[in-house]
């Protein structure tokens, strides 16, 4: 788990390149997680990533590693470990591994050169930069416009096993010898990276060491003719374009060089903003990742990249031995609704067994009036119906605003095997919408075990909630600050009652926040009395209003009817705590019934600290 990082050095990198090259391709390691990496530093992030796909190429100056030369002893490295990246019928490197053989090459350029001396000044400007190059023996203008005539005859390549460099002059001249000016078109000018507001106070450290520990350690070389006086960030490589345009032109070294190891099974990104080169990094890995078995995105700043990441899925799916099974992806915006994009996932991961999507925010797609609002790739979603698949769970979290129900049901008649289905903030434009979704329940999901309704408005929705408690397949049911008693609660409690009553499979009831109060807790308990066929296990009343005698009451009546021990209560967040002395007598009664798990609420500050935010 790495959590909070914020700089690292060249000694740093190294020792973690190691590290990490022992603990997962050499040992038993199959879980990484990053957490709250606010500004995370390209070089370090696709190192960790790499790392943990399985992709090892030791850095420069380094020891070698022992553990290798053990396992390898006797054969040559094979050049095809590293061609499951690409794939097979890709001879053209594409933008995700331009960028990630770029950082990787520039990373290791960077530590030969550091190797020997102290790292030079974080900001540098471009007349310092064309000095330092030429005086190491290249020309900066001859770098950036290389000579229409080359040194190696037309059609000549290098292997792409070679050293990435060795020199700052023999890294720059062969890069352009890779790609002959008779075979190949003239590179682009590097477009310049323009410095992000607000960072600015990141980019440069002082005090002493900071030229070892300054977070971002990249050059990128502008071409074209600029001011000599002008400043260059540092933190920023030229990796080129990033539209499929030639990678020659870089001469970078492509990650078939990398030998392929041992790699995780579970990655984990919370709250670690990805940038373009980033993202396509990771979804470029993903394609072929077929060991991993649990991806969690959250929080990462996908944007449009999600439709990159729909692809890559898609081609991971179609791998063999692909064992991706638990996919959880949440985001504050998506560029295309969440039951369209929940379709997507599906279609492109028909193997998925539990999957768990969240979105805070409506999409544009969600408001068709906002101009430019361009709609996703015609592969990504489509009208035609969704294939069977294996989802066992799912789990969705909606922005605010009502939901196409037809797109839900659709999905749900696609998944015969789900077994727990949890809508989190779910609006539906009517009644009947909401009864329609239960329905498909009730049809297409015979193996549904579990069913979780957090805030959402049922009060409208009574005899719904009331079909749900009839069914006889469902062992647990939770409504979640749904508002069930808002509306006629006198003729709705005697109501679920006698549905709970008549039902003997439900074993778990969960009822937080639903404003059930004293009365109401009375009412439930006939759910236990003795011409009751219920078997009702688990019951949660937490955050209902519940005060000390109302408890007191509800134990004296689970007594007279002399039930056994039937589970577990939850008694969180109720107003205990305005008579101390009943509310000890009755959990005093109840623990002979039952496990009773409560706290010791301040129902006054909570209530203060509510009116206070009104």
């Amino acid at each position: 788990k790495f959590r909070h990082l914020l700089f690292s050095d060249v000694a740093a990198q190294q020792s973690l390149r190691q590290l990490l090259h022992q603990l997962i391709h050499h040992g038993a390691v199959s879980q990484v997680s990053l957490y709250s990496w606010p500004v995370p530093e390209s070089a370090l992030f696709i190192l960790i990533l790499t790392m943990s796909a399985g992709f090892w190429q030791p850095g420069p100056g380094g020891p070698p590693c022992r553990l290798c030369g053990e396992a390898s002893r006797g054969r040559a490295p094979s050049r095809d470990e590293g061609s499951l990246l690409l794939g097979s019928r890709r001879p053209r490197r594409d933008a995700a591994e331009r960028c990630a053989a770029a950082l990787m090459a520039s990373r290791r350029k960077s530590e030969a050169k550091q190797m020997p001396r102290a790292a030079p000044a974080t900001r540098v400007t471009r007349r310092s930069t064309q000095e330092s190059l030429t005086a190491g023996g290249t020309d900066l203008k001859r770098e950036l416009h290389p000579p229409a005539t080359s040194h190696e005859a037309p059609g000549t390549k290098r292997s792409p096993s070679a050293p990435a460099a060795t020199s700052s002059a023999s890294s720059s001249t062969s890069s352009y010898k890779r790609a002959p000016a008779s075979s190949a078109p003239q590179p682009k000018p590097l477009k310049r990276f323009k410095r992000a507001a607000g960072k600015k106070g990141a980019r440069t450290r002082q005090g002493p060491g900071a030229e070892s520990e300054d977070l971002y350690d990249f050059v990128f070389i502008v071409a074209g003719e600029k001011e000599d006086g002008e400043e260059m960030e540092i933190g920023e490589v030229a990796c080129g374009a990033l539209d499929g345009s030639d990678p020659s032109c870089l001469g970078l070294p492509a990650l078939e060089a990398s030998q392929r190891f041992r790699s995780i099974s579970t990655l984990e990104l919370f709250t670690v903003p990805l940038s373009t080169e980033a993202a396509l990094t990771l979804c470029h890995l993903l394609s072929s990742w077929v060991s991993l078995e649990s991806l969690t995105l959250s929080y990462n700043g996908l944007g449009s990249n999600i439709f990159r990441l729909l692809d890559s899925l898609r081609a991971l799916s179609g791998q063999a031995g692909c064992r991706l099974r638990a996919l959880h992806l949440s985001d504050l915006f998506s560029p295309l609704p969440i039951l369209e994009l929940t379709r997507a996932i599906v279609r492109a991961l028909p193997l998925l067994r539990v999957l768990s999507i969240r979105v805070d925010h409506p999409s544009q797609r969600d408001n068709p009036g906002v101009p430019g609002n361009a709609g996703p790739p015609s592969h990504i979603i489509g009208d035609e119906e969704i294939p069977e698949n294996c989802l066992e769970q799912l789990e969705m979290g909606f922005p605010r605003g009502a939901q196409p129900a037809p797109l839900l049901c659709s999905v749900l008649k696609a998944s015969g095997s789900l077994q727990q289905l949890s809508l989190d903030s779910a609006t539906f434009a009517s009644p009947q919408d909401f009864g329609l979704v239960l329905q498909t329940l009730k049809e297409y999901n015979l193996a549904l075990k579990r069913l979780s309704f957090h805030d959402m408005n049922l009060a409208d929705c009574q005899s719904e909630v009331l079909f749900l408690l009839q069914n006889l397949t469902l062992q647990e049911i939770t409504f979640s600050f749904c508002c069930l008693f808002e509306k006629r609660p006198a003729q709705f409690l005697p109501e679920m009652v006698a549905a709970m009553k008549g039902n003997s499979t439900l074993k778990g009831l969960r009822l937080p926040g639903n404003r059930l109060g004293n009365a109401g807790l009375l009412a439930l308990a006939d759910v236990f009395s003795e011409d009751s066929s219920s078997s009702l296990c688990q019951l949660d009343i937490s955050s209902n209003c519940i005060k000390p005698d109302g408890l007191l009451e509800f134990a004296k009546r689970l007594e007279r009817w002399g039930r056994g021990a039937f589970g577990h209560l939850r008694l969180f967040q109720n107003w205990l705590d305005q008579d101390a002395v009943t509310a000890r007598e009755a959990i005093r009664r109840l623990r002979a019934t039952c496990h009773v798990v409560s706290d010791s609420w301040d129902s006054s500050q909570a209530f203060a600290d509510y009116v206070s935010t009104m």
